[in-house]
């Protein structure tokens, strides 16, 4: 089934990243067939479908965490622009990309660190020990996550102790820290109560004034509030792809309007 893209190309925003013609094997399985996605720069792009249907897959491609895995493989490309690089490349190190492609995951994840350790980990990694610099972009990045207010007097306490919703801002701080380009949310609230939930769209919202953000939700009407590009995928396919608005109020193809009107999935 041919993806059903509606993006007028003359009011498009500039692109950041897309995908042309990708698949992802996890062994024998097909689990991405010829996906061909825009993702706009600046700009939050939400993937939604029912359970099994590839969204976390082709959102965790774009990282490559399936790298970590022995037996799987992609075809096709991912490319970043504005310099035209297919981040699938075999020439290409898992660690860079990592580095301007972050992620945040399902549950809060926290290391069994400090905040502050936890907040630096990336750049450490990176080789950044100046005390000074550190103290700056862990400063940075957790005012980006508006967690600082919270946490600047007890940077040096368990990241464990913080709460579910703190932890998970704390996460998006960590993965801020390296100043990424693309930052990749998988289903960021699902363990979240409605009022750490808010708080987490809140921060999406501003958080896309200075990075790409694609986010992975089963909500769809968490989609609808966050996003303004919308995916739908079923059994590893792009069924449509468009502006929120329109996915939701005017669906191009049937299967898009029954899963969203709840007859499917």
């Amino acid at each position: 089934m041919s993806a059903v893209l509606k993006t007028d190309a003359l009011k498009a925003p500039p692109l950041k990243a897309e995908t042309k013609g990708l698949s992802f094997y996890y062994g024998g399985f097909n689990a991405l067939k010829n996906i061909n996605l825009p993702v706009y720069e600046r700009k939050v792009t939400s993937l939604i479908g029912p359970s099994g249907c590839g969204k976390s897959t082709l959102l965790r491609s774009f990282n490559r965490m399936h790298d970590l895995y022995p037996g799987n493989r992609y075809e096709g490309e991912i490319l970043m622009y504005p310099d035209n690089v297919n981040i699938l490349a075999a020439r290409i190190d898992p660690i860079e990309v990592r580095m301007r492609i972050s992620m945040v995951f399902q549950k809060p994840n926290p290391f069994p660190k400090s905040i502050y350790e936890n907040v630096a980990y990336g750049l450490r990694v990176r080789g950044e020990n100046n005390r000074s610099r550190l103290d700056e972009r862990v400063e940075e990045a957790l005012k980006g996550a508006a967690l600082w207010d919270e946490v600047k007097d007890r940077l040096h306490e368990l990241a464990f102790n913080l709460s579910g919703g703190q932890q998970q801002r704390m996460c998006i701080a960590r993965a801020l820290a390296t100043d990424p380009e693309i930052l990749l949310f998988d289903e960021p609230t699902s363990a979240l109560d409605p009022i750490a939930t808010a708080s987490i769209e809140e921060l999406i919202h501003k958080l896309k004034d200075k990075v790409t953000i694609l986010i992975v939700t089963h909500n769809m009407q968490q989609a609808a509030r966050v996003s303004e590009y919308t995916a739908y995928m079923y059994i590893g396919e792009l069924i449509e792809f468009g502006e929120t608005d329109e996915i939701f109020i005017k669906p191009k193809t049937k299967a898009t309007e029954d899963y969203i009107t709840g007859r499917f999935g």
